[in-house]
């Protein structure tokens, strides 16, 4: 099994980089966040990786951190979600973000996810809530109804998921209990 991958970064595509090893490259798909991290063709980058058995395929998924790969592994273990369906959960929320939806069981926040559905959302808080262990969820309050608004305003300003729940998680706590203030307040980790 490979369990990481430290190489150049020889190609970078919308999902995946092809990082050079010892003279192979390694095709690997990567969360957004990854990609985002990613110091550019040329760097060395190191990534923990999972390799996904299939009868027709070998494929490579890599995290910039044990625990992307850990709720990775998690996501895998659910009925009906596969790899792809896995590391798409990952690239919109954050693992901060999916441990707090899952101890305040909003699953709406995974169907803003391409591919979850309602259903599919329901079971996934349903399985991680029976997984995650309850210090690790209790760490991580659940989201205000403000910053809910907050950051579904950041959504429709075009950041993806995990650019609008870093924004959010960014405002001081002693912000202002106003939509409009909490919202600048965000917008300032864009340089907007």
């Amino acid at each position: 099994m490979i369990g990481s991958l430290r190489g150049v970064v020889l190609e970078q595509g919308a999902d995946y980089l092809v990082l050079e090893v010892g003279g192979v490259g390694f095709h690997v798909y990567v969360p957004s966040s990854a990609l985002q991290a990613s110091p550019g063709i040329g760097k060395t980058f190191f990534l923990y990786t999972r390799l996904v058995v299939r009868q027709d395929s070998l494929s490579l998924y890599g995290f910039q951190d044990r625990e992307q790969r850990d709720l990775f592994d998690l996501l895998l273990q659910i009925s009906g979600i596969g790899p792809r369906l896995a590391l798409a959960v990952l690239s919109y929320v954050s693992a901060q973000a999916l441990r707090r939806a899952v101890s305040s069981d909003q699953p709406e926040l995974l169907t803003r996810v391409p591919g979850v559905g309602k259903k599919t959302a329901q079971r996934i808080i349903f399985h991680l809530k029976e997984h995650l262990a309850e210090e690790e969820m209790e760490a991580a309050p659940p989201p205000s109804d403000l910053d809910a608004q907050v950051l579904d305003a950041l959504l429709a300003l075009g950041y993806n998921m995990v650019e609008a729940q870093r924004a959010v998680q960014s405002i001081p706590p002693d912000a202002p209990e106003d939509l409009e203030a909490r919202l600048r307040l965000a917008l300032q980790q864009f340089g907007a």
